[in-house]
């Protein structure tokens, strides 16, 4: 079922992500996240995996951006990030569950987790391998990569994570008690 729905995030435009002025907010970890409390770290980064192969795969037949043909073809950035989302946000939820925490703070910590991870996972690995003249197609000044870089992380990041701490509990509270 959760594949199912990461294929329809990943290919129907506006499902995924959504167009808030001019940023572009990426739903899809919530997805993740919710799969990885539900189901456990391992299956949540196998779904993790699943959306960075679409984005890998989109990369060379369908980019979602001019520079998604450049950099979302480094599985590494296209990949890594995702699985690792899955697995750290699951994670993060089954080894906390014990310390009694309340349930929706600790869900909403793990979807801020998850989120911030693929943020900043994908803008270091683009700042790392593309930080030396590798937009120059563009004609992109990389001096001004790390800056970009920092501001999409402060402006999509912050909102994505903001959204995941909002939306995960809403999500996986009926879902678990459906699952009971």
């Amino acid at each position: 079922m959760f594949i199912a729905i990461i294929l329809i995030q990943t290919t129907i435009p506006g499902i995924g992500n959504i167009p808030i002025g001019p940023l572009s907010i990426t739903i899809i970890p919530i997805t993740i996240i919710v799969a990885s409390i539900l189901l456990g770290s391992k299956n949540g980064a196998i779904l993790g995996g699943v959306w960075g192969l679409i984005t890998f795969v989109r990369a060379f037949f369908w980019p979602t951006s001019p520079l998604a043909v450049f950099v979302l073809v480094n599985p590494l950035i296209s990949v890594l990030p995702r699985v690792l989302v899955g697995l750290v946000s699951g994670w993060f939820y089954h080894k906390l569950v014990k310390y009694k925490i309340s349930d929706k703070l600790l869900m909403s910590l793990s979807g801020m987790v998850g989120s911030l991870i693929n943020t900043i996972l994908v803008l270091f690995l683009i700042y790392l391998f593309y930080k030396n003249n590798s937009f120059n197609i563009y004609h992109i000044n990389t001096n001004d990569l790390l800056p970009y870089l920092l501001g999409i992380a402060g402006t999509n990041g912050l909102t994505e994570a903001i959204l995941s701490g909002i939306f995960v509990p809403i999500i996986t509270i009926p879902l678990q008690k459906i699952k009971k």
